[in-house]
This record gives C-alpha cells, structure tokens and sequence, in this order.
C-alpha cells in the first residue's frame, strides 16, 4: 500500500494487474537485459555486421540516445542503443565511427519508438540517423492523460517493472563506459517495443490514435532541427534581475561571452567553466584586478583562477564601451507577458481568461494536459490580436499558421470563436 498518486488521470486495466483483494502484484526489478550487455560497437567492421543484423529484423526499432548535459559544451550523442526483434540489441560509440547513416537507412522503413523523441532527434540527426515515421511513447503517455510520464513511471506501472534511472544524469562522454552505465542504457531500449504496443492499445481505446499520428508526424518533420538560435542569450543568466543599468548588464554580456569561447574551446558545459553566480558577482562589484576578482564569490577553484586574466579582460571590454554600446532592452515580439496584460490591456486580459478556461475545459473532458491541447503562446498570441471577424475558419487558420495540428483545431476552433468577442459589446451597441 502506498500514499504515491496514481500515474493516470483515470483508471485504465493493464495486462498483469491483479483483481484481487491483495491488487496488482509488485514490480519485478529489470536489472539485465534478456541477452545480456552486448559491448560498445566502435568500428566500421562491427558496424557493417550491426547494419545487416538490423536490416534483417522486424517490426518496430527502439531507439536511444545518451548525451553528456551538463558535462559538455556539444549535445551529441555519446552513445546511441537499438533494439529490434530479430536483431537483439546494439550499443553503437558514434565518437570513433562519427557517421551512421548506413545505420540510419537500415532502419528507415521501420517504426523508431522513442521516448521524449524531442530530446534524441537533433542528436541522432547529428550522426545521420533520421526516422520517417516514430512513435513517442512520453507524448503517448501524455495524450492518454499520465500524470507521470517518466520512461520508469511508466514501464513500472504498464509492464510491472522497475527501471532504474541512477545514470541518467551521468557523464556519458567517459570512456571506457562502466559496464553499469552499458547495462542500463541497454535496459533503456529493453522493453520500449512493449512500452508502446500498451500505449498504442490505451491511444486506441481511447480514440486518439489519430491525434497521436498527427503528433508524430509533426515531430518526424520538426524533431530533428537544431534549436533557433536565442537573441541576446546572456539574458537568461541566472540572478541577473539583480543587476540595474545598462553598464552593469555589459559586464554580464561580456563575462558571458567570455565564458561561452572558453566552453566552447574545451567543450565543457558553461556552468562548469564559470558558475552564472560569479559572472553576477563580477557584474555587480566590477573588479579591477586580479587579487578582487578572486576575493568574489564563484572565482576560488583553481580552473577558473587561471582563467582571471580572461574575466578581467572581458570586465575592461565592458567599462570601456562607449554609451550607444550598452544593452537595450529588446523589442519583444508577441504579447506581452501575461501578467502585465491587466494593466496594459484589461480588454485583452479578460479575453486571454476566456480563452484559457476553454482551453483547460475542453482538456479535461478529452483526458488531456492543457498544454498538450495546445501550446499556450498560440492562445496568449491569439488573444493579443484575434482575427477582425472571429469564426471557426479564422480562428482555425491562425491557429494553423501557428503550428497547431488538425486535431487541436477540430477540438478548440468553435469555442474559441465564441469566447473572443467581449460579452459587453452586444449589450452597449443595444443600448445605444
């Protein structure tokens, strides 16, 4: 018996689950894959015989990936898993073998089942490896109305097992790779294949298998696209609402910079190069020499000492800048945020209201995180500057234009056509 929360938002049998008055039995742990840990493929002759094994399997590819977040500058993938039936299990080291198309185009026909496929598609699209369809089991899950959608959460209560998670924050850019970091990422493709047959049984008892091809369909297109670049990304410096004025915000520009040529160079994660509460204590004190800038705060380990010259160089840059060099505050494109709505445009503010409790009504009749409905920025932008003359077609159109998918449009296009107009306007124009 447990005080955990369910992971639904309504009950659903599983296969397994037990109707007894003692419930479903406990998970059994996974600790070894069913063929035990293959080794690391890490050249071009193992990954020929790789790609003819794969190639000659079938049904559905697992398919995973393992970056070094938060160890290194890069998001490429350190290692990539596959499971397929007919073919076992490969752990593939992309850093000796650098391109795995032929792999890629081996398993191009087939499904690719991922989990959090956003998260994997740019790093295996790095290596040549592109899916032309896939199935999600997180955004399943979502659209089924999981409330935890985690990939051990959810192999614990679908298939009764316990995956554990201790690696997933490691390193995985070290090498040799421990044989405990080689059998969990091979436990992390062991049994998504099931993962999703369950998933896909929920999606279709739940009559969304069609919004969740919509889904998938997009993310084959769109998952695999690096980021867009962020204007000014020095902004996102975390503390940096305690810095006032424009001459203090250069020095946080030109520290950051600093920090990222450095990250760059020795492909290390920034946060590890310099913490952000340093290049805020440095913004805030601007020291003018070497014994003051290793009195601050962040600047004691010895990596970074030996960086000084290159912080007070970039805090020399910043006091010399001329005053049409500072920063600017951005032109914001879009609405405003929310929360200055009220002030700046009640009007609007009642109508973005409106417009979010259709949204959170309508989720919840569908089993759905609102934010799976739609993304919120398409409601704030559509409540900012709704269509002259809202109707289904329109609001649907800008919808779209947007990037929502049909199935959201079908769901949300009428009520919200109907919740933009301000209720007090046919009542004045009767009065008058």
């Amino acid at each position: 018996m447990t005080d955990e929360p369910p992971l639904r938002r309504r009950p659903v049998e599983h296969p397994g689950a037990g109707d007894g008055p003692a419930g479903p039995p406990a998970p059994m742990p996974l600790t070894e894959p069913r063929d035990g840990t293959p080794e690391p493929i890490a050249t071009p002759a193992a990954l020929a015989e790789v790609v003819e094994r794969f190639a000659a399997g079938t049904g559905p590819v697992a398919v995973d990936a393992e970056r070094a977040s938060g160890y290194r500058y890069s998001q490429r993938a350190y290692l990539v898993q596959l499971r397929r039936e007919g073919a076992g299990t490969a752990l593939i080291d992309p850093i000796p073998l650098g391109d795995l198309t032929a792999l890629g185009a081996a398993i191009a026909d087939a499904e690719w089942v991922l989990h959090a496929a956003s998260q994997d598609l740019p790093c295996l699209a790095e290596v040549g490896m592109r899916p032309k369809r896939l199935f999600d089991t997180e955004l399943a899950a979502r659209l089924c109305g999981f409330e935890r959608v985690g990939l051990a959460a959810l192999t614990e209560q679908l298939l009764g097992l316990t995956l554990e998670k201790h690696h997933s924050a490691a390193d995985w850019s070290t090498r040799p790779l421990p044989q405990s970091w080689l059998t969990y990422a091979a436990l992390d493709v062991e049994r998504l294949v099931e993962l999703r047959d369950v998933l896909a049984g929920e999606l279709r008892a739940q009559g969304k298998q069609a919004w969740a091809a919509e889904e998938f369909a997009a993310l084959t297109v769109t998952g695999a696209l690096p980021p867009r670049p962020r204007a000014d990304p020095w902004r996102r410096t975390s503390g940096i609402h305690r810095i006032r004025g424009a001459r203090a915000q250069s020095r946080v520009r030109a520290m950051w910079y600093a920090r990222d040529e450095v990250a760059a160079r020795r492909d290390s994660a920034p946060g590890r190069v310099l913490p952000d509460a340093a290049i805020i204590a440095a913004a805030e004190m601007d020291p003018k020499d070497e014994r003051s800038l290793l009195l601050l705060p962040g600047f004691g380990g010895r990596s970074v000492r030996r960086l000084a010259r290159t912080w007070l160089e970039a805090l020399a840059g910043a006091r010399a800048l001329p005053d049409d060099a500072l920063p600017v505050t951005p032109v914001v494109e879009g609405p405003p945020p929310p929360h200055r709505w009220a002030e700046r445009d009640p009007v609007a503010a009642a109508r973005l209201a409106r417009c979010r409790e259709v949204v959170t009504r309508i989720a919840a009749g569908h089993t759905l995180p609102p934010e799976n409905l739609v993304s919120p920025d398409y409601i704030r932008r559509l409540a900012w500057a709704p269509p002259p003359e809202p109707s289904p077609a329109t609001v649907g159109g800008i919808l779209r234009g947007f990037g929502a998918r049909g199935w959201q449009v079908d769901l949300l296009a009428e009520e919200l056509t109907a919740a933009l107009p301000d209720p007090a306007l046919p009542e004045a124009a009767g009065e008058a």
